[in-house]
């Protein structure tokens, strides 16, 4: 885990400083990351690290040359580098006494079934009401656990994002936690009601993803820039207009899905209003399912299985929960309006 309160947030109200890379930078450093330290508005080396990590450094838009960026090797000069610093949060979060659906607790983890519109965490335009704040009010000695500013996070789900998400109690938990996330040795599966499109019955879904250059809110995919994702796909129900699939992450970068989806397959996500268009889709799928869905403002994207080792006992934890009730409707509802062949 980073220091970084909330780069991933769609609500990221960021200050943003451009530099240009000359030949006398190219001279006096014989690294990226020197050059940050130097450059970078006096942030720590650490700090502007993660920034690049978290893909909040990166080529302006309006750059006459594109490299991809690396920390040990200096761009060539004429790049114009975009520095992406998200505002200061709260020093920590404040408990709150938020309902939760807990799946499965012990004194180093607990497993909860986010619902979706809960924020994960403290971040700019969501102080407050978040699982974060949940958790704390739940689990009273957490605090200090990993991040000052999300105790016991080690995994995300995006705002509009349902389903199983784990939270450590403990520090040596947390540790072995995050340890499962970054070598992806976890189960994750998920899913989604998608806009129909030409694809396979199955298949895996490759590529890079990273921020996009012409809208910082947005994740895109990409053949050079970026962090290497892989998502495994399969379809469950077709539909006319739609089609119910499953995905298996074997990765976990930011929008995932939502990119793999809207980018690789030309298939968004119905009501992703980031990659997709719910208006068209609408006109699309017909009143009915129009009507049903009415005003809802959140993906249907729904996490069903969380699977581990437990870091601590070594006891094999799998969680499956359904997803929410309109998710469901949505599916019978298509069920009965199919044109049978």
């Amino acid at each position: 885990m980073n220091d970084i309160s909330e780069i991933n947030s769609a609500d990221l109200d960021s200050d943003s400083v451009k530099l240009t890379i000359t030949e006398e930078d190219r001279a006096a450093y014989k690294r990226f990351d020197q050059y940050l330290a130097e450059k970078g508005g006096g942030h720590s080396r650490t700090f502007l690290k993660n920034l690049f990590l978290e893909d909040q450094i990166v080529v302006s838009e309006d750059s006459p040359v594109q490299p991809k960026l690396e920390l040990k090797r200096m761009p060539p000069a004429g790049t114009i580098v975009e520095i992406l610093v998200p505002p200061p949060l709260p020093s920590s979060a404040e408990p709150e006494n938020i309902p939760l659906e807990i799946l499965y607790e012990d004194e180093h983890l607990v497993f909860v079934n986010k619902p979706a519109g809960l924020v994960t965490h403290p971040a700019p335009g969501n102080y407050t009401g978040t699982l974060v704040n949940a958790i704390l009010y739940h689990c009273k000695d957490i605090k200090g656990v990993g991040n000052e500013k999300r105790p016991g996070i080690v995994h995300r789900l995006d705002k509009g994002t349902s389903g199983v998400m784990v939270i450590a109690k403990t520090q040596a938990c947390h540790e072995g936690l995050v340890l499962l996330f970054s070598t992806h040795d976890i189960e994750r599966r998920y899913e989604a009601l998608v806009m129909r499109g030409r694809c396979q019955t199955y298949g895996t879904l490759e590529s890079m993803i990273g921020r996009d250059p012409h809208n910082r809110l947005k994740m895109k995919a990409s053949s050079s820039r970026g962090k290497k994702a892989t998502t495994h796909y399969k379809i469950l129900e077709m539909f006319d207009r739609h089609l119910h699939m499953e995905f298996t992450l074997e990765t976990g970068r930011t929008h995932q899905i939502r990119v793999h989806t809207s980018d690789l397959l030309k298939m968004p996500i119905i009501c992703d209003s980031t990659y997709g268009s719910p208006n068209e889709q609408f006109m699309k799928l017909g009143a009915p399912l129009k009507e049903l869905i009415g005003d809802y403002p959140y993906p249907f994207l729904h996490a069903k299985v969380l699977g581990l080792v437990h870091p601590m006992t070594g006891e094999k934890l799998r969680f499956e929960v359904p997803p929410p009730k309109l998710f469901q409707d949505v599916l019978e509802l298509s069920r009965k309006l199919v044109t049978p062949v």
